[in-house]
């Protein structure tokens, strides 16, 4: 039987990516998203619910989210769930559920000061069977002129599906 593992996510960063370079060269970066809905509760009070994700992300996309994002940024999100589980030092079994992005897309808004991320720019990670030794397979660039324009034109309608 067939099965997916495919998660989505638009949200923001709760700090900035916690970048790691391991031996081979190869980089990992970690960092919280918050995702947040709103909705009324029966008295017809608004409520907001916040669900916080730990994304990890490899090579090129590691190397990109380093350079690039910065706690508050906007950022979609796609990856798959991974769980791991270990002992605490009281012995006992922990899990931890994280996504560990493939794709990812600089949104833009949420920066105070900095206006790199204006434009946006979307990235995805090459696969292990074609990555060039620099490690990442971009579709896209996030890279600003002097004048905080997007040196990246895409006049392709996106297809995210909303």
């Amino acid at each position: 039987m067939a099965s997916v593992n495919k998660v989505i996510l638009i949200g923001n960063l709760g700090k900035d990516p916690e970048v790691r370079h391991l031996e081979g060269g190869v980089a990992v970066a970690r960092f919280p998203m918050a995702t947040s809905e709103s909705f009324k509760d029966k008295s017809g009070q608004k409520q907001e619910r916040t669900e916080w994700h730990n994304i990890v992300v490899w090579r090129g996309l590691a190397e990109v989210a380093e350079k690039y994002l910065k706690k508050g940024n906007s950022v979609y999100i796609e990856g798959r769930l991974r769980t791991n589980n270990y002992q605490d030092k009281d012995g006992i079994q922990r899990y931890s559920t994280e996504i560990v992005a493939d794709n990812m897309t600089m949104l833009g808004g949420r920066s105070d000061n900095d206006n790199s991320n204006s434009g946006g720019g979307s990235f995805k990670e090459a696969s292990t069977s074609s990555a060039s030794s620099s490690g990442g397979n971009y579709s896209g660039g996030a890279s600003a002129s002097a004048g905080g324009a997007s040196a990246f034109q895409n006049d392709e309608p996106d297809d995210l599906p909303f």
